[in-house]
C-alpha cells in the first residue's frame, strides 16, 4: 500500500505541475510530450486521471501500457477498455475521446516509431512476456 500512495503522490504532483505550465512537466519527462488522461475504474466507479506521455498519430494520440515492463498491464488501461468514451488534457486544452487498442499490423507499425522515438518502450517490452498494448485516443467533438 506505501508503494501506491508513493505513486498517487508521484502522478499528483506531475499532475500540478501539467496544469501549472501549460501541459509541461520537467525531471524525467521534461521536453516529452505529455497528456492527462481522464477515466473511471472499470470496478470502482471512481475517477482517475494519469500523466503520460504520448505520441502524435495524424489526428489520432497514442499512448502505451507499459507499466515499465511490469507483467500485467496498468490499471488506466483496463479502464479504458470499459469505459472508451473519455477525456484528456494536451496543454491547456480539455476534450473527449474516444479510446481503441491497436492491433496486429498497425500496431507492429506504430510500435517501431514509438520504439524510435522513446526507445526505452523497447527495453519496456524486452523485460515482459506480454505485448505491451498501445491505445489509440481519437478526439470526438
Amino acid at each position: 500500500m506505501a508503494a501506491e500512495n508513493d505513486f498517487n503522490e508521484w502522478n499528483r504532483k506531475i499532475i500540478e505541475e501539467f496544469r501549472a505550465n501549460g501541459g509541461k512537466v520537467g525531471g524525467r519527462f521534461e521536453g516529452a510530450p505529455m497528456i492527462l488522461v481522464h477515466h473511471v475504474g472499470a470496478r470502482t466507479g471512481t475517477q482517475r486521471v494519469n500523466p503520460m506521455v504520448y505520441f502524435a498519430d495524424g489526428d489520432r494520440i497514442l499512448i502505451v501500457a507499459s507499466k515499465g515492463g511490469a507483467p500485467t498491464n496498468p490499471d488506466w488501461y483496463h479502464n479504458l477498455k470499459a469505459n472508451p468514451l473519455t477525456e484528456v488534457e494536451v496543454g491547456t486544452e480539455r476534450f473527449p475521446v474516444e479510446v481503441a487498442e491497436v492491433t496486429g499490423d498497425e500496431r507492429a507499425t506504430v510500435w517501431e516509431r514509438i520504439v524510435a522515438a522513446m526507445p526505452g518502450f523497447g527495453d519496456y517490452q524486452r523485460n515482459t512476456d506480454r505485448t505491451i498494448p498501445v491505445l489509440a485516443l481519437t478526439r470526438t467533438d
